[in-house]
Protein backbone atom coordinates (compact mmCIF):
# COMPACT_ATOMS: atom_id res chain seq x y z
CA UNK A 1 0.00 0.00 0.00
CA UNK A 2 1.42 3.45 -1.13
CA UNK A 3 1.12 6.59 1.43
CA UNK A 4 -1.15 8.08 -1.41
CA UNK A 5 -3.51 5.16 -0.76
CA UNK A 6 -2.82 5.58 3.04
CA UNK A 7 -4.21 9.24 3.33
CA UNK A 8 -7.38 8.32 0.97
CA UNK A 9 -8.52 5.96 3.92
CA UNK A 10 -11.25 6.68 6.14
CA UNK A 11 -10.43 7.22 9.73
CA UNK A 12 -12.27 4.32 10.52
CA UNK A 13 -11.04 2.03 7.97
CA UNK A 14 -7.54 3.14 8.95
CA UNK A 15 -8.11 1.84 12.55
CA UNK A 16 -10.47 -1.28 11.23
CA UNK A 17 -6.95 -2.80 9.40
CA UNK A 18 -4.51 -1.84 12.67
CA UNK A 19 -6.57 -3.59 14.66
CA UNK A 20 -7.31 -7.15 12.47
CA UNK A 21 -3.57 -6.53 11.63
CA UNK A 22 -2.52 -6.40 15.82
CA UNK A 23 -5.27 -9.34 15.92
CA UNK A 24 -3.32 -11.68 13.61
CA UNK A 25 0.10 -10.87 14.76
CA UNK A 26 -0.98 -11.53 18.63
CA UNK A 27 -2.43 -14.92 17.48
CA UNK A 28 0.52 -15.92 15.25
CA UNK A 29 2.90 -15.42 17.74
CA UNK A 30 0.78 -16.94 21.07
CA UNK A 31 2.86 -19.92 20.93
CA UNK A 32 5.92 -18.09 22.35
CA UNK A 33 4.05 -15.46 24.73
CA UNK A 34 6.93 -16.11 27.00
CA UNK A 35 9.90 -15.47 24.50
CA UNK A 36 8.10 -12.82 22.59
CA UNK A 37 7.63 -10.70 25.78
CA UNK A 38 11.20 -11.08 27.13
CA UNK A 39 12.43 -10.08 23.65
CA UNK A 40 9.87 -7.28 22.90
CA UNK A 41 11.49 -5.43 26.16
CA UNK A 42 14.67 -5.50 25.26
CA UNK A 43 13.87 -4.40 21.64
CA UNK A 44 11.73 -1.79 22.95
CA UNK A 45 14.74 -0.88 24.96
CA UNK A 46 17.10 -0.62 21.75
CA UNK A 47 14.68 1.78 19.95
CA UNK A 48 14.52 4.54 22.08
CA UNK A 49 18.50 5.39 21.89
CA UNK A 50 17.65 5.20 17.66
CA UNK A 51 17.43 8.60 15.84
CA UNK A 52 15.16 7.00 13.50
CA UNK A 53 12.35 5.67 15.25
CA UNK A 54 9.65 7.53 13.64
CA UNK A 55 10.31 5.85 10.40
CA UNK A 56 10.35 2.65 12.04
CA UNK A 57 7.15 3.20 13.51
CA UNK A 58 5.74 4.43 10.80
CA UNK A 59 6.77 1.24 8.89
CA UNK A 60 5.09 -1.11 11.80
CA UNK A 61 2.13 0.73 11.03
CA UNK A 62 2.23 0.44 7.34
CA UNK A 63 3.00 -3.36 8.15
CA UNK A 64 0.38 -3.78 10.36
CA UNK A 65 -2.11 -2.40 7.93
CA UNK A 66 -1.22 -4.44 5.34
CA UNK A 67 -1.07 -7.91 7.62
CA UNK A 68 -4.63 -6.03 8.39
CA UNK A 69 -5.47 -5.94 4.89
CA UNK A 70 -4.56 -9.59 4.10
CA UNK A 71 -6.75 -10.67 6.98
CA UNK A 72 -9.73 -9.78 5.76
CA UNK A 73 -9.65 -9.93 2.60
CA UNK A 74 -8.72 -13.85 3.27
CA UNK A 75 -11.75 -13.80 6.42
CA UNK A 76 -13.95 -11.00 5.26
CA UNK A 77 -15.08 -12.31 1.74
CA UNK A 78 -18.66 -13.71 2.16
CA UNK A 79 -19.77 -16.45 0.16
CA UNK A 80 -22.47 -16.39 -2.46
CA UNK A 81 -25.81 -16.88 -1.15
CA UNK A 82 -27.10 -20.48 -1.20
CA UNK A 83 -30.14 -19.67 -2.56
CA UNK A 84 -28.88 -17.22 -5.44
CA UNK A 85 -26.73 -20.32 -6.56
CA UNK A 86 -30.04 -22.56 -6.82
CA UNK A 87 -31.86 -20.28 -8.38
CA UNK A 88 -29.14 -19.68 -11.14
CA UNK A 89 -29.20 -23.62 -11.62
CA UNK A 90 -32.46 -23.60 -12.09
CA UNK A 91 -32.09 -20.80 -14.62
CA UNK A 92 -29.65 -22.59 -16.78
CA UNK A 93 -31.26 -26.33 -16.43
CA UNK A 94 -35.13 -24.92 -17.67
CA UNK A 95 -32.54 -22.72 -20.30
CA UNK A 96 -30.58 -25.55 -21.86
CA UNK A 97 -34.22 -27.90 -21.12
CA UNK A 98 -35.85 -25.37 -23.80
CA UNK A 99 -33.30 -25.24 -25.99
CA UNK A 100 -32.87 -29.21 -26.47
Amino acid sequence: MTRAMDRHEGLGERALLLAAGSAELAVSTAGAVGSVVGSALGVVRGLLFRSDVAELAADAESDLAARGRLVLDRYGAVPPAHLETLARHALARQAAADGV
